[in-house]
């Protein structure tokens, strides 16, 4: 099995490339395991309490469990996915269900910033996009995929976003293999990455 890890800053466009190097790939070869979906439960919280939390910092995910999650995976166990809603700002009582793949990709902002879960990176990957694209990018998927204001989105980029990215995200591309500027689409990087990819397989 190979493990990808796959991050950059919010609206850098890790989901784009995430979807190029699965269209590289066999069909049913590949499964994907996104951060989102291990933020931690917060049933003990009103959701005005939830509203606070600060979504952008490693505090927030629950690495332990994503971590566990990926050496069962690693072990040929088949996983309990969580699934997170951005409406409620908590887990949902359903789960999905994740088997083993030849290739497992796991995409977030955040997920250089654990040593442990670094260490089951075989190949990391960090997708750049200038922060003015990123807060477009940002603005227009909060507003109409997760039912935000634009006053909401503008606050929460200033007070959270953008002072936890200078400090988490843009450090933690040094712990990439392969850094790949998302501004465009960028054939020869992801061409890169699929040589990588069957080499190692």
């Amino acid at each position: 099995m190979l493990v990808i890890g796959i991050s950059g800053g919010t609206g850098s466009g890790k989901t784009t490339v995430v979807s190029q190097i699965i269209n590289e790939l066999p069909a049913g070869e590949v499964c994907v395991i996104s951060q989102d979906s291990y933020y931690k439960a917060t049933d003990n919280l009103s959701f005005n309490e939830r509203e606070k939390i600060n979504f952008d910092h490693p505090r927030a995910i629950d690495f332990e469990l994503l971590k566990n999650h990926i050496s069962s995976l690693k072990a040929g166990k088949v996983v309990e996915q969580p699934i997170y809603s951005f409406v409620t700002h908590n887990r949902t009582k359903d789960t999905i269900k994740t088997h083993p793949k030849k290739v497992v990709i796991v995409e977030g902002i955040l997920i250089f910033n654990h040593k442990e879960l670094l260490d089951l990176f075989d190949i990391k990957i960090f997708v750049h996009a200038d922060a003015d694209e990123r807060l477009i990018r940002r603005v227009k998927r909060d507003i109409s995929e997760r039912g935000r204001s634009i006053d909401e989105v503008l606050n929460r980029y200033k007070d959270t976003l953008k002072p936890m990215h200078d400090q988490f995200i843009e450090p933690s591309k040094n712990f990439a293999d392969i850094i790949i500027p998302n501004d465009r689409y960028n054939t020869v990087a992801i061409d890169i990455v699929r040589t990588v990819i069957n080499e190692r397989l």
